[in-house]
């Protein structure tokens, strides 16, 4: 007779599997970011498909809920690692200058600006991630 074992949600959720929804996340974040970016500047309304109005939504839903999940599972904290608090001060200028990017009414030659802002944002929120360092370990003292 085969026994059934009951797996809380906590068996399932262990830090690999969130870090792995949260860098699955990520990866989707970003790639429809300047897919949405170059057709506002292309001034194609990419608003008129509505998966490209909900998915980043969602999928930036889940990444953040993901990332307070492995914060608090690890117990780094913005504000306790400068890694972190980096990611977070970047988290939200991209937030700022994505949103101008893709606003509509907005110049184009702002837009380009905002857009540019925006890549090279994300761009440094990746490298802290990955050398967990707010100077990407630029800045080493021997």
């Amino acid at each position: 007779m085969l026994r059934r074992t009951r797996r809380s949600c906590s068996d399932a959720l262990d830090y690999g599997t969130v870090r792995s929804i949260h860098i699955t996340c990520v990866a989707i974040s970003i790639a429809l970011f300047p897919l949405r970016g170059t057709m506002q500047l292309a001034a194609i309304d990419w608003r008129r498909w509505l998966w490209l109005r909900i998915v980043p939504h969602m999928t930036d839903t889940v990444l953040l809920v993901a990332a307070i999940a492995l914060a608090v599972m690890s117990g780094q904290y913005p504000l306790q690692q400068p890694w972190l608090t980096a990611k977070v001060v970047a988290l939200c200028i991209y937030i700022a200058a994505g949103s101008v990017a893709l606003r509509r009414g907005v110049p184009a030659a702002v837009q380009r600006i905002a857009f540019a802002a925006a890549l090279a944002t994300v761009g440094y929120i990746v490298g802290v991630a990955w050398t967990r360092s707010a100077t990407l370990r630029l800045l080493q003292w021997s």
